[in-house]
């Protein structure tokens, strides 16, 4: 069974063989399961979407198709999350941990909804983890439909199209780009895993330097 779950795993991870194999449908198809289902927070998104624009740029995929059936799948994801989040409410909190589902990550989703409002659905685009479980968390908190239908929008245009045509770019610019295809997608997870580094080492600064602050309540943001 370990066996089996390493070979599911480095499958998975290998975002240019899944590409090669399964071209701008298994990538869209990535995309929705990542941004729509809680199944999906381990899937690779930021590298998946530079590496496909690299492709793209070789003439492997067509990069207006790409472009415009990524965005749209990005999109329509968050809004089943949303949806799942809307009906479900607060039961998702109560919810027991299972193998595909953690509630540390989905009150990670709610502390990042706190801080940061309504702009977390476009920032959390571009958080593992967080994307997939900040909609639900939106839904949750009965955020408005029509400002979360705005931001999320405008995030997955930022997200999917700005990463594939970021990758397109690259890919037309650097020669031979694709060799070094595997320098490409560490330097991608680096940054994408960079905010939340970042966001840990500051709460830690802050416990430290404030060891008996108290919390002044619940967040009154939107």
């Amino acid at each position: 069974m370990l066996d089996l779950i390493r070979s599911i795993l480095h499958n998975l991870y290998d975002v240019q063989g899944l590409i090669q194999w399964g071209g701008t449908l298994l990538v869209c198809t990535i995309v929705f399961v990542e941004t729509g289902l809680f199944v999906g927070f381990f899937l690779p998104g930021d590298s998946l979407l530079v590496t496909a624009g690299v492709f793209a740029a070789a003439g492997t995929l067509k990069i207006g198709s790409l472009v415009l059936f990524v965005t749209l799948c990005a999109i329509a994801g968050d809004q089943l999350g949303y949806w799942i989040g809307r009906r479900a409410g607060q039961a998702l909190y109560r919810r027991e941990d299972s193998t595909f589902f953690k509630r540390r990550h989905l009150e990670r989703a709610h502390e990042f909804y706190e801080k940061y409002g309504g702009k977390t659905v476009i920032l959390a685009r571009f958080m593992p983890i967080v994307r997939t479980f900040c909609p639900p968390v939106a839904g949750a908190a009965q955020m408005r439909y029509a400002r979360y239908l705005a931001y999320d929008v405008l995030g997955g245009c930022c997200w999917a199209a700005g990463l594939v045509l970021g990758g397109y770019f690259l890919g037309s610019i650097v020669p031979n780009i694709g060799q070094r295809i595997h320098w490409v997608i560490a330097v991608v997870v680096v940054l994408s895993l960079l905010p939340a580094m970042i966001g840990a080492m500051r709460a830690r600064s802050r416990r430290i330097s404030k060891p008996e602050a108290l919390p002044l309540g619940p967040s009154t943001q939107e």
